[in-house]
């Protein structure tokens, strides 16, 4: 099992030069084949993983641990390893990964640019996601900005350039905020100056605090705390943080919205509960009404924006702002059963919103627009893509028996304890979200046939491939959770008394 973390997140890297001794129109074979070895190389992780640690504070109880000096004069190192939260995001990593290069089939310009790129994403977010250095985790985070500016501002739509800058200049303002609040972690840190996460850790636990200067005239923790908040709140997105991801989605390449939404927008939640909350848990205390408060608004107004869209992958962009609202509300709850929905909810959500971008990709190859009145009775006509996207849409909605109801609930009974009045106002979520998904289903599917797509073909093989995975983990999920659960609730369980204390 030596180094098994670190071919996990390189082999997608390593698959980078293969793709200049194939001919262009392979490149997507050798991404494809690269995405699958790193999965199948994974699976001695998830097989292996000892779920009764919790891992959240101590070295010990990090699993594959690998670590090693990097640059001994000021103490950065190589340092990987994962517990349950970590295992949860490299999983689901890895599941879009190779869903993302099926969508990437008909990638018809620049094919090897294209495929290094997405290669060189996949390392990046599987970085950050292993990541116990704070310089490391970082670098892996600044890295990602890179090839997704290019596979939005390259092979994106119309605006992609605006939505390409736009995207990169929001997340970059937060890393600027980010870069120096590691800075005064390190040169204020309880003892030695370090930048090893769980060493940090252990001495906030111990009762060390960061015993820096004021500044602007705030205490320096509070400071801090929000200089990581702002900049993990960005990537979530966070409101008023958020107006960077509608644009990003439509401009996007189908096959990077699905990685946008499945993968990137969990890096922000994964940032509170790795580094800006547990570090800082007296501060989170203090900010934790207002963090309920944007969860809340986050919530209704996206799922009131949602319901007001005509585009239909804009719509899906809302949707995301409203169901990542949820995941706040569970970690701002910080009861067990809260912050363990709000994880299980980053997982579902990723696998869901996935499919929901997929599904859209499919109507955009065919019809080459996107808008939801512009067609109509398409049920009768792509009777397979109906049903699978009735599917996707009940999942969206949370109905029972599929995996977004069980993350919801668990959510809304951890907040009910603590925060009853935003939990009711939350349920409005709920019933918008149902609003904007069944109207959608109906102008689309339903009604009289628009006689310009009585035509139009049923999904192909590819395209099944890549949405029929992703249905059976909703299902199965939705009737097994805690095959899933069972991963993270010993190190969430940990965590909630951390932030509760």
């Amino acid at each position: 099992m030596s180094h098994i973390l670190s071919w996990v997140v390189f082999i997608p890297l390593i698959g980078v030069p293969f793709l200049w001794l194939v001919s262009k129109e392979k490149a997507k074979w050798v991404a494809l084949i690269a995405v699958i070895i790193d999965f199948l190389v994974a699976l001695p992780l998830f097989i292996n993983f000892d779920k009764a640690l919790k891992g959240v504070t101590t070295v010990g109880e990090m699993q594959f641990v690998e670590k090693a000096s990097w640059i001994p004069s000021l103490g950065i190192e190589y340092f990987i390893g994962v517990d349950g939260i970590s295992i949860t995001m490299i999983l689901l990593t890895l599941i879009i990964g190779v869903m993302a290069a099926l969508a990437s089939w008909r990638i018809g310009i620049y094919q090897r640019g294209y495929f290094a790129m997405f290669l060189l994403l996949e390392t990046a977010m599987l970085g950050v996601f292993v990541s116990l250095d704070l310089i490391l985790f970082y670098l892996f985070w600044e890295v990602m900005l890179f090839p997704m500016y290019f596979l939005i501002g390259v092979w994106g739509g119309p605006r992609r350039i605006y939505a390409a800058i736009k995207f990169f200049l929001y997340t970059l303002l937060g890393s600027i905020g980010m870069l120096l609040a590691i800075i005064a972690i390190w040169y204020f840190a309880p003892g030695d100056s370090t930048f090893n996460m769980i060493e940090l850790l252990q001495r906030v636990q111990a009762g060390g605090e960061f015993a820096g200067p004021a500044i602007f005239g705030f205490p320096f923790a509070k400071v801090v705390f929000i200089a990581l908040f702002i900049g993990f709140a960005i990537k979530v997105p966070i409101f008023p943080f958020h107006t960077w991801l509608p644009d990003a989605h439509v401009e996007a390449p189908t096959a990077i919205s699905v990685i946008l939404a499945g993968v990137l927008l969990k890096m922000g939640t994964y940032g509170f509960l790795r580094i800006n909350f547990p570090l800082f848990p007296e501060v989170f205390e203090w900010f934790r009404d207002f963090l309920i408060v944007l969860a809340v608004i986050n919530i209704v107004y996206g799922a009131l924006c949602a319901l007001a869209q005509s585009d239909f992958k804009k719509m899906i962009a809302y949707s995301s702002v409203s169901h990542m609202g949820f995941v706040i509300l569970g970690i701002g709850a910080a009861t067990e059963q809260g912050i363990n929905g709000a994880v299980l909810q980053m997982f579902n959500h990723g696998t869901i919103t996935a499919m929901l971008f997929l599904l859209v990709g499919v109507v955009y190859d065919r019809a080459h627009h996107r808008q939801i009145a512009g067609f109509g009775g398409l049920a009768s006509v792509t009777p397979v893509y109906a049903t699978i996207t009735s599917l996707a849409f009940m999942a969206a909605i949370g109905l029972p028996g599929l995996s977004g109801f069980i993350s919801e609930f668990l959510i809304l009974a951890g907040a009910f304890k603590v925060y009853q009045v935003a939990t009711i106002v939350s349920g409005l979520g709920i019933i918008f979200g149902a609003a904007y998904m069944l109207w959608a289903y109906q102008r689309v599917f339903f009604g009289k046939i628009n006689e310009k797509y009585k035509d139009l073909t049923d999904m192909n093989v590819v395209e099944l491939a890549s949405v029929v995975p992703l249905i059976c983990i909703v299902i199965f999920l939705g009737i097994m959770p805690n095959a899933i659960i069972s991963y993270f609730e010993t190190s969430l369980n940990y965590l909630s008394s951390i932030l509760m204390n």
